[in-house]
């Protein structure tokens, strides 16, 4: 049964389950309470909070002694924490809600690109039919000279590819598959390596390699994947040139 404390001289009651909020002593009678009938008497989020703060608020100042009156700046100043923590929690609301229409977004975006050709990181390029498939680099700095090293199934040092000076960003490269002797290099699958250098010293370049959009899934943390046609699945920021 819910009772009531009477406050000041006026006769102003106040709810004991109130004061008990306020208190924190709101607790079940026995061990054997339930759950659901002590959270049905007592609110525990921010706006119960704050409506009950206000209640207890407005009872003390009816029956404040005005010879000494409530210091006003403590009010303010835990009914500003509680404002406080009701707007994180509606801000928190709010940015949930705009990271799942923000992921909706980009897995429509994704979908654009089914069918197109992407560089994204990877170093193997296939030949076939006296064609190399795309393929790329990406520097993070400028470098004064840029190889790519072609190597054959066997590890095997089969071309060097000379790009020269190259500024930083992504640099797609056409290649007309041959060796070091200018013959043709048989059908295969090829691996590529970068070597870039700055005033003599090596610098961080990674290879890219082209291949067709397949399809898009949604990964396990919640992005959109691409699904490549060299059997590979990137993430959507993972791509560095559309072809």
């Amino acid at each position: 049964m819910t009772t009531n404390t009477t406050i000041g001289g006026s006769g102003t009651t106040v709810s004991q389950t109130l004061l008990d909020t306020m208190n924190g002593t709101n607790k079940a009678s026995s061990s054997t309470s339930s759950t659901s009938s002590t959270s049905s008497t007592s609110g525990t989020s921010a706006t119960d909070l704050q409506n009950t703060f206000l209640q207890l608020l407005v009872a003390q100042l009816k029956n404040q002694d005005p010879t000494n009156p409530m210091d006003s700046s403590q009010m303010t100043s835990q009914l500003a924490q509680i404002n406080t923590v009701s707007g994180i929690s509606q801000l928190n609301t709010t940015l949930t809600s705009l990271a799942t229409q923000m992921s909706a977004g980009q897995q429509s975006q994704a979908a654009l690109l089914i069918g197109s050709t992407v560089l994204a990181p990877g170093s193997s390029v296939t030949v076939a039919s006296g064609k190399a498939s795309s393929f790329g680099v990406q520097l993070a700095n400028s470098v004064g000279d840029l190889q790519v090293v072609v190597k054959n199934s066997a590890g095997q040092i089969v071309n060097t590819i000379d790009l020269g000076k190259q500024s930083a960003g992504t640099i797609p490269v056409g290649w007309t598959p041959t060796d070091s002797k200018g013959n043709t290099l048989p059908d295969g699958t090829y691996t590529i390596s970068a070597v870039g250098t700055i005033n003599g010293q090596q610098a961080t370049a990674t290879t890219l390699a082209g291949a067709t959009v397949q399809s898009v899934v949604q990964q396990s943390n919640g992005t959109p994947g691409l699904v490549l046609s060299n059997g590979t699945t990137v993430g959507l920021t993972s791509v560095a040139a559309i072809l």
